[in-house]
């Protein structure tokens, strides 16, 4: 099967869609990558690195395309990459359809693409196994980021996160307690920041509890309790998920307004829609904005920052679902794998994935497809 690998176009996305690693597995697998020149650059890779690992270096991501059975992405088809799609291809990549404009829909369905998002890959027992290497990785950013944001010289409040002796440590409100979430909370307690998390699940609170004996504060996130813990943040990071869907307004403008001047928001369910009403994306260029008197930071890009570790990461989890496709085949990959299928938001061209159908208000088109709970 061939493989290509565009470079990625978002403006100061280092991610790449595969690793040098990847390509040594899959091409002693006996499978062909195409790799445009300077994909992996961003992330340290060179195209000396991908040659050694038996990787063809293409010159233009019209080759990458052109080339490529299967097409393995980071981050969403920019307008300018949906042309270069060829009919019946497989796109994999964090694909975020039911906050995507209406012409990625488009070009999907006029070129007959199977798409896969990384973030619906589900295993039997719920997990997002491709989704939650790169929570991970994000959840331990929060801290290093925050740190930065809250100095004078940034505009934010001046304050260190772990305090001294003396002087009180920063107040960090952490809305979901999923992944991120976890990784955020772990980071913050290790700086010595005092944390407070909120979800709607008690045993994941429970669980919060357990692991962190007692040093966090963990509210059930019912808007009372939500409001109520904003006015006293000093950073306040949104982690919330809703598979396939718009991720839900938890934090509403009247609650900013209530926060402390030159505070943080932290909105890393940016790229589903965010669950700040004043949060909009941001770039790495300009990451920032102050809303209601409150510092915003809402990179849907966040793991470029970390352009190596991020790409490592999402290889590692994505590799075995790359190895199927590329041994039995898209369709027969998916078949075999409900995990793999529940990933599959479009296929041949139809919208077969309720989450998302229901997201984008269409119906279902399923002509040709059984679902996973049908196998």
């Amino acid at each position: 099967m061939n493989f290509g690998i565009p470079k990625e176009v978002r403006e100061l996305e280092n991610r790449v869609g595969i690793t040098p690693a990847g390509v040594h597995a899959l091409v002693e697998a006996g499978h062909t990558l195409y790799v445009e020149r300077g994909a992996g650059v961003g992330a340290g890779f060179s195209d000396e690195n991908y040659r050694a690992m038996g990787a063809t270096i293409v010159y233009s991501a019209e080759e990458a395309y052109g080339r490529a059975d299967v097409v393995a992405k980071v981050t969403r088809l920019t307008a300018a990459e949906h042309a270069l799609l060829r009919h019946g291809q497989t796109i994999l990549s964090f694909t975020h359809l039911a906050v995507a404009s209406p012409d990625l829909l488009a070009a999907l369905r006029e070129r007959a693409i199977t798409a896969i998002a990384y973030e619906m890959i589900q295993t039997d027992e719920g997990g997002l196994p491709v989704l939650q290497t790169s929570s991970e990785v994000a959840g331990r950013l929060a801290p290093i980021i925050a740190g930065e944001l809250l100095a004078s010289t940034r505009g934010g409040r001046g304050i260190l996160l772990s305090g001294v002796p003396g002087v009180p440590p920063a107040a960090v409100v952490i809305l979901g307690a999923g992944v991120v979430g976890l990784n955020a909370t772990r980071a913050f307690l290790g700086l010595g920041a005092q944390v407070t998390v909120l979800d709607r699940n008690p045993a994941k609170l429970q669980h919060l509890d357990e692991m962190f004996g007692g040093q966090v504060t963990t509210l059930y996130a019912t808007p009372y309790n939500i409001r109520r813990v904003v006015g006293f943040a000093d950073v306040l990071v949104g982690a919330v998920l809703a598979t396939g869907q718009r991720a839900p307004i938890l934090v509403t403008r009247d609650m900013v307004k209530t926060m402390r001047p030159r505070a943080v928001i932290m909105d890393f369910s940016i790229d589903q829609g965010g669950c700040v009403e004043t949060s909009r994306p941001t770039t790495h260029r300009s990451p920032t904005f102050v809303e209601e008197g409150v510092i915003h930071y809402c990179v849907p890009t966040i793991l470029s920052l970390v352009a190596r570790t991020a790409s490592h990461a999402l290889l590692n989890a994505a590799l075995p679902y790359l190895y199927n496709i590329a041994t039995f085949g898209v369709d027969e990959a998916i078949r075999r794998d409900a995990a793999l299928a529940r990933g599959v938001n479009v296929w041949h061209g139809q919208v077969v994935n309720p989450q998302i159908a229901e997201a984008l208000g269409i119906a279902v088109e399923a002509a040709g497809w059984t679902t996973p709970t049908e196998k």
